[in-house]
């Protein structure tokens, strides 16, 4: 028999056993401390928390199952490890194959298409596009002016990708756009570069 305890993770209640609970606590407390600025500790603590919330109902096979330690340590393994300073060379998770480090200090991940809600214009499709493919955002503006002036078809698409797209409100979900894997030391990354 364990000991299960209640807790809200990100907004959403869990049933966690004992030990995965303080394993998961004791993850989370290294992180915070590494994070200098109490005002940034705790915004970036709720983005951290809300992608442990979602990588728990991701990997739950049912509603009320319980968190056990090898649930535990599987979002451990999708945050990665924890790096104490920025300028340090970003290691891979701790299964070494998840996420590959890029040049720029972010470890990469799958990317996806959002519509950006930072610098958008009208909808964010364009900024959103130059994000997923890596080019400037003044290139997917004059091509679609360009394509609509030719074709006509540069309106019908760009409303499809409006409708289509969802717009990237979270943290992970800019970073998803980005190609940057939603690690904790990721999201402490973006979080310091974008505040």
């Amino acid at each position: 028999m364990k000991k299960v305890i209640e807790v809200s993770i990100g907004g959403i209640n869990f049933t966690v056993e004992d030990d995965a609970y303080f394993r998961l606590k004791d993850y989370l407390k290294r992180f915070e401390a590494t994070i200098p600025d109490a005002d940034e500790a705790r915004e970036v603590m709720e983005d951290v928390e809300a992608r442990v919330a979602e990588i728990f109902q991701d990997e739950m096979k049912y509603s009320n199952q319980v968190v056990n330690m090898k649930l535990v340590e599987t979002v451990i393994d999708h945050l990665g490890v924890i790096e104490t300073e920025f300028d340090e060379e970003p290691k891979t998770s701790t299964s070494g194959t998840r996420y590959k480090a890029d040049n720029e200090g972010y470890q990469k991940g799958e990317k996806r298409l959002y519509r950006n809600p930072d610098e958008k214009m009208i909808a964010g499709v364009c900024t959103g596009l130059a994000a997923y493919f890596d080019v400037d955002v003044t290139i997917i503006r004059i091509l679609f002016v360009a394509i609509f002036f030719l074709y006509g078809a540069a309106l019908i698409t760009y409303i499809v990708i409006w409708i289509v797209a969802p717009i990237a409100n979270t943290v992970p979900q800019k970073l998803a756009m980005r190609g940057f894997a939603p690690t904790a030391e990721n999201i402490r990354r973006y979080t310091y570069e974008h505040k």
